[in-house]
This record gives structure tokens, sequence and C-alpha cells, in this order.
């Protein structure tokens, strides 16, 4: 890569240590787990007794659940093939640093020439699947360098991308690492043609995460507590608000604490102490959260607002509701809203969505909303709390769309089991 970048990358690094020196806790967890890296790479390349693995690469927690889909096809259908996994963010390798469908979770190292060589080289792996947005110049030239076919799987592109800019050309110098894109839409697809992609290097395959929501929905197990809670009052209106961030709260905090008959469970983004003290004031008496709840296994029958303070469940704790709303379109972007979606119910999110092909799919489809005041929020939470045939339609649509639009694994594989 070249200068700019290289120095881009350098002042990164440098900020994220000074940050750690200071205390920052996901300044540091990222520090020390780069630090490691290597040292877990060679231990574990020296007992594949010459195994070649494939190298699988997620920014973080949604990207990972997109990719989750793949790798455990790969794993099924080619058991004797290694699999490493490697995050970027904290949040997303200190949740599945355990996960148990690949044989190694690292975190990767910035991407200066160096550290990119050296991973790749103690790596040498078969093929590199990165997910949806990960381009990293150095990561990629070194596979060059090897000849290692990489594919983007998940893939979404925007014109405002500087891949797409006529000064992007060192950007699009990076797509030509890739063997195959595999994107969520034709507009993607043709969006990679105007940057000199050739047709025959892109396949339009739609998002891996539908797929994962919908084995999600096959086969998870049931949260026992809450299975009970819902059953003692099987009719009563179950909200569910999940990736909630504090401007979700203000839009749908009003209307929940006006129907007290209404069963709430809130998953906010993230839960330290003072983040979960403040949801606990904000909606009052009847407030349990789910730590609690794990010691005995039981929720208080007076409990009317369950707050999870863990990552892992909510994907499936969606199956439990009447209507979901999914946190952050008042900030960067809305989160998965296919994980609500795959259970037939409403899904209602914020106005920063644009960004989101399934978010704006399913508001053409008619089973998700998007609400950007705090009056659209109740009068659409009104009509699904006092109709319920209109929330039945609405839930079958969102459900529909998942189910439409099943099969981008199988497209991958078809593709990825080529190469080993």
């Amino acid at each position: 890569m070249n200068f700019l970048y290289n120095t881009g990358i350098a002042l990164y690094s440098l900020g994220v240590k000074t940050v750690a020196s200071f205390g920052h806790r996901k300044a540091m967890l990222m520090t020390a787990g780069q630090n490691s890296t290597f040292r877990q790479i060679d231990q574990w390349v020296e007992s594949l007794g010459g195994k070649r693995p494939v190298w699988f690469h997620a920014a973080s927690l949604g990207e990972f659940e997109q990719g989750r889909p793949v790798i455990e096809r790969l794993r099924r259908d080619y058991p004797d093939i290694p699999i490493v996994l490697s995050f970027f963010s904290p949040s997303g390798y200190e949740v599945r640093k355990n996960y148990q469908g690949v044989d190694m979770v690292v975190y990767l190292p910035f991407d200066t020439p160096s550290n990119a060589r050296r991973f790749v080289n103690a790596l040498n792996p078969i093929a590199a699947v990165f997910v949806k947005y990960e381009f990293w110049g150095n990561y990629l030239a070194a596979l060059s360098r090897k000849n290692v076919p990489v594919f983007l799987i998940s893939a979404i592109f925007h014109a405002h991308q500087p891949f797409f800019k006529k000064w992007g050309g060192m950007f699009r110098k990076m797509l030509d690492a890739y063997n195959t894109f595999f994107v969520q839409s034709e507009q993607s697809a043709r969006l990679l043609e105007s940057a000199g992609v050739g047709r025959e290097r892109i396949v339009v395959s739609g998002d891996t995460r539908f797929d994962r929501v919908t084995d999600n929905l096959k086969s998870a197990p049931k949260v026992e507590a809450v299975e009970r809670w819902v059953a003692a009052d099987p009719g009563k209106f179950t909200f569910i608000a999940g990736s909630s961030w504090e401007p979700d709260e203000e839009i749908y905090a009003g209307w929940v604490s006006r129907h007290p008959d209404v069963r709430v469970i809130i998953a906010p983004h993230e839960f330290n102490e003072a983040r979960l003290a403040a949801l606990e004031q904000k909606f009052g008496p009847g407030v349990e959260r789910f730590s609690s709840v794990s010691r005995f296994n039981e929720i208080k029958p007076d409990t009317r607002v369950l707050i999870i303070d863990c990552f892992g469940l909510l994907a499936t704790l969606y199956r439990y509701g009447s209507m979901a709303y999914v946190g952050g379109g008042f900030g960067a972007g809305i989160h998965s809203v296919a994980e609500a979606a795959v259970y037939n119910i409403p899904v209602v999110f914020g106005p920063r969505h644009k960004k989101f092909k399934e978010a704006c799919d399913l508001i053409a489809e008619g089973g998700g909303f998007s609400v950007d005041t705090v009056d659209s929020f109740d009068e659409l939470a009104d009509k699904f709390y006092s109709d319920s045939e209109a929330r039945r339609q609405a839930g079958a649509k969102a459900g529909g769309y998942i189910a439409a639009n099943l099969g981008a694994t199988d497209k991958v594989m078809e593709h990825l089991s080529r190469f080993l």
C-alpha cells in the first residue's frame, strides 16, 4: 500500500495504544489481544501437521453472524480442514473467543506491511473469507503475493465509498485481490462493475444472515425462565427492544410507561453498571435484570420489564415478542432487523436505516416500519397493541421476506469448495 495508507494505519495504531495506556477498556483489550496473536498462531500452526486452514475475518459481532453460516457449513462438509477466525473489534472477539465452530479465534493485528506479511506467511491459508466491509490493503496484498483466493461475502457497496470516486484509485486496487464478491444486491454488483470489476467475479447471492437467523429459529434452545414468564400469561402483549441505545429509549419509554399491562424485554447494546442503573430508574418498579434471574432461573411474578445484561440471548428472545424495536437508528445505524423479522413479528426501527438493504426491503414489503419521533412510535405501537390482525399481517410479511431470501450460503459454498 502507499505511504498515506500506511501512515494512517500507523497513526491509528498509536492512537489505540495511547488510549489504552490511559485505561480505556476496549483499547486495552485490543492491544493485549493483538500482542498475543502471533504466539497463538505459531503454536497452533505447529500442531496442524502441515494442514492448511481457511481463514475467516469479521470486524465485529454482527459480521460474525453473517459469516457463521458459511463457517458451520464448511465445518460440516469439510471436517478435516482447520478454520481460524479473526476479529478486529473487542466486541466481537470477547464474545466469541470460545466459539466451538472453529479451531482458533484471534485478534487481527493492525494492517501494517510487516504484520500482514507475518500473519499470512504463518497461516498460509488455503483461502480467506472476509465479511461485508473488510478492506485491509496490506493483508490483501500479502494474500495476493501467495496466490491465496480471497472472497468477500454478504458484501454491500454504496456510491459514496472511495472505490467509486475519481480519487479512489488506491482503494480500487484493493478490489483486485478478491476472487469473488458475493453481494447482497444488483445495485452493489453494478457499482463494482463501474469500478472495473468484471461481472464474472460478482455473484448476487443475498445476505447469509438470513440463513443464520433461520437456522437459529429452528435450532436455538428456548430461554427457560423467559418461557415460563411468558407462558404464565400467554395473551399479554410483549414488546422487545433489541440492541437499544439511550436515544431509542427516549422514543419508546413513554409508551411503555403508559401501558403497564405490557410485558417488556430490553436488551441494551451496552450494559455497564451505570447504563443498567439508568435503565432501572427510567422504567421504575417491576424491573429485573437477567443476571438476577439466572441465579434462580425464575423471573419474579411482578416483573414487568426484564433487562438482558449479557450477550448471546437476543436472537432467541425475539421469539417471545409481539412487536420488536431494533435499536441504533438514531445513531450510526440500525442493528440486525433479520433476527427479529424471522419470528413473524412487525419490526420497528429509527430513521438511519437507508444503508441497510434488509430494512428498506422490509419497509417495502410491509413488515418493517421506521419512526423518527415519539409521536410516530406511539401511533404505530398503539396500532399493533390494539389490532391483532394488523400485527399478524405485518409479522407475516416480515417473516415471508426472510423466507424468500434464503440460500446465500449455498452460493458461497458452491464457489469456495472449488478451492478446497
